[in-house]
């Protein structure tokens, strides 16, 4: 058995037990493999995001809890090389920091052959990013954006004026190279686009967004298409 199967079947064991648990002696005769390599798994499964407990002592063991699952994860090398290249070409890119650690999670599961494979094939691909910028600065729009709530920047425009405004924060938006942050401006009532390089400070606040969409943005180049890439022609 392929280490993804045995991982995907041991979460599916731990699940079906319930709160009785298995201890991982029970765990490694089932799965014919070493007490050291079922705790190595389960380590594996718990970095992954599985929600897997433990309970020391007689009668104690391993168990995941209810309702919980994990899917087999099953990617060749190259799609796993796909994934560190763009998130490392992208550091600038909203949530890229979360993604860097999403990844490592599927590289923690994957069978050592595709995994060796993978590292391989890793050092034959080069990035030369440019410097991120600021990660409190990233974590503070991250935050607002995905709450949903009026983040107070200081900004310097273009032409080197600086102000402090409120912003509703709508989308992120990459083009020529540079990310945006487009939300609705307080300060001018209006819907603007933000260099983010340019916002030179940034603070959440507890005010709730006003439910501005992203319709009122207006119409995106025709190339341009959310990254989860759903629904969009090839052609």
């Amino acid at each position: 058995m392929k280490r993804t199967e045995r991982l995907h079947a041991l979460s599916e064991m731990l699940r079906r037990n319930g709160s009785r648990g298995c201890s991982a002696e029970r765990l490694a005769r089932e799965f014919g493999v070493s007490v050291r390599t079922v705790k190595r798994d389960l380590a594996a499964l718990e970095n992954s995001g599985a929600p897997v407990w433990s309970r020391p002592g007689p009668g104690g063991g391993y168990g995941l809890a209810a309702g919980a699952s994990l899917p087999p994860v099953s990617l060749s090398p190259a799609q796993a090389v796909a994934l560190m290249a763009a998130v490392s070409a992208a550091p600038d890119a909203p949530y890229a920091d979360l993604a860097a650690a999403g990844i490592q999670k599927i590289l923690d599961v994957l069978d050592p052959r595709t995994r060796a494979r993978a590292d391989e094939l890793a050092g034959r691909v080069w990035v030369n990013a440019l410097p991120s910028s600021s990660r409190p600065i990233k974590s503070a729009l991250e935050e607002a954006m995905a709450e949903q709530r009026v983040i107070r920047i200081r900004y310097t425009s273009r032409d080197g004026t600086t102000t402090t405004r409120d912003v509703e924060p709508v989308l992120f938006a990459s083009t020529n190279g540079q990310w945006y942050l487009v939300g609705w401006c307080r300060l001018r009532n209006a819907m603007r686009w933000f260099t983010v390089p340019r916002i030179e400070r940034a603070a959440v606040t507890k005010t709730a967004c006003g439910g501005h969409t992203i319709d009122e943005v207006g119409e995106p180049p025709a190339n341009a298409r959310p990254v989860h890439g759903r629904g969009t022609d090839a052609g």
